[in-house]
């Protein structure tokens, strides 16, 4: 065996998790807010599709992101539900084509918290914040308490949907990542204070989920290497959130960082090179057991190799790689490769490019990515007249439960 195909052989390797899945090698489609469902949060074709192309593409595993189990705190109106009133043949129609090739569909359970779409939604977070560009209600200890039930129904929901496991959001500034940060959780009950304090809500949503899917159904979770504002979820503390992590029964944890707050910087905008979070994965890797997932900054088949060669890593997450070839996956098992050709913009207006891509996923989903051409001015103005018109079909459907 040459050099070459041993390299290609560590991104062909299965994983197999503590529950007992299989991912049949070691690439993920990231999860991603792809925008695409209805407006009513059920599925649709060009979802369906997205997804299915995925697969097909010879990826191990795809997250959905963002799915919402309670409409009332979406990230956006165009975020997938699941609970009673969903569509179920969309779902199972999502999930029987996403998982053709013995491909993983992960839900991404989310709750927006303060970051929570204000046209859609009242925000609420751990802590009352009155901030420029940023307000929230803070929730009484009930509401906080019935938080492990309502991401444990939802986990049950996807697993009757055909999901093959669940990823739990305590990521990039949505409400579990509140909780984790000292900059947004001010509480002086016994979900804030000490960091295995601000943990302790993930630990107990884990646990429910757990006892709700059984124990062979996978669960992974997607948390912060660092906030990167000044205040926020320092490495130190994310290392202990690990630490902590270690003792429960997640079977895959999913690195990356930042968040969606306004003026924060994204790191899926660094100027830098190469992969975001290589180096605290390897210090997390020296205190977990669980399997370690690193999204974000991934471009080439040489980074993805070299960061599975050093064993900071068993999962390497791909995004806007897998947007720009949904095929990769089937590419970088190839001898001869390939890289994709990442867009060059000359400006980058706030937003753009996040645009730019999420209307690059429907153009997959459309089947149309050969015809698409858009600039970012275009996009984002697509992008959020799009967001207008669903804004008003979830309010339509939604509507009782703001009352």
């Amino acid at each position: 065996m040459t050099n070459h195909s041993k390299s290609i052989h560590l991104l062909q390797s299965p994983l197999e998790l503590p529950c007992g899945a299989v991912l049949k090698n070691r690439m993920a489609k990231s999860p991603m807010s792809d925008s695409l469902s209805n407006g009513m949060g059920d599925a649709t074709e060009a979802q369906i599709r997205l997804y299915e192309r995925w697969a097909e593409g010879g990826t191990a595993l795809s997250y959905i992101g963002e799915v919402q189990g309670d409409p009332r705190y979406p990230e956006k109106p165009g975020n997938l539900t699941l609970g009673q009133d969903s569509d179920q043949q969309a779902l199972q129609s999502l999930t029987r084509r996403a998982t053709i090739n013995n491909a993983h569909l992960w839900a991404q359970l989310g709750h927006a918290g303060a970051l929570s779409h204000l046209p859609i939604s009242q925000p609420k977070g751990p802590s009352a914040l009155h901030l420029a560009g940023l307000q929230c209600e803070g929730m009484s200890i009930n509401e906080v308490r019935q938080l492990p039930d309502m991401f444990a129904k939802t986990a049950l929901q996807a697993q009757l949907m055909g999901f093959s496991g669940v990823q739990i959001h305590a990521g990039h500034g949505f409400l579990l990542s509140q909780f984790l940060s000292p900059l947004f959780n001010h509480r002086t009950d016994s979900y804030g204070g000490s960091i295995a304090s601000r943990c302790k809500i993930i630990i107990e949503i884990i646990n429910e989920v757990r006892h709700a899917v059984g124990p062979s159904f996978p669960v992974g979770i997607r948390i912060n290497s660092t906030d990167q504002l000044e205040g926020g979820l320092t490495e130190l503390d994310a290392l202990e959130a690990i630490r902590l992590l270690d003792q429960t029964s997640v079977d895959l944890i999913d690195i990356s960082g930042g968040t969606y707050f306004p003026g924060a910087k994204a790191s899926s905008d660094n100027a830098s090179a190469g992969p975001y979070f290589l180096d605290f994965a390897r210090r997390a890797k020296e205190l977990t057991s669980i399997s370690l997932s690193v999204t974000g900054g991934f471009k080439t088949r040489s980074q993805a190799i070299d960061a599975l060669a050093s064993g900071a890593v068993d999962v390497v997450g791909l995004g806007r790689a897998m947007a720009l070839n949904p095929q990769l996956a089937n590419t970088w098992l190839t001898e001869e490769g390939g890289d994709p050709e990442f867009p060059k913009f000359a400006s980058n207006p706030p937003g753009g490019i996040t645009a730019w891509y999420t209307m690059r996923l429907t153009a997959l989903g459309e089947d149309k990515e050969k015809s698409f051409d858009m600039d970012l001015p275009t996009a984002i103005s697509v992008y959020e007249a799009r967001d207008e018109e669903r804004c008003i079909t979830w309010q339509e459907k939604f509507a009782h439960l703001y009352t």
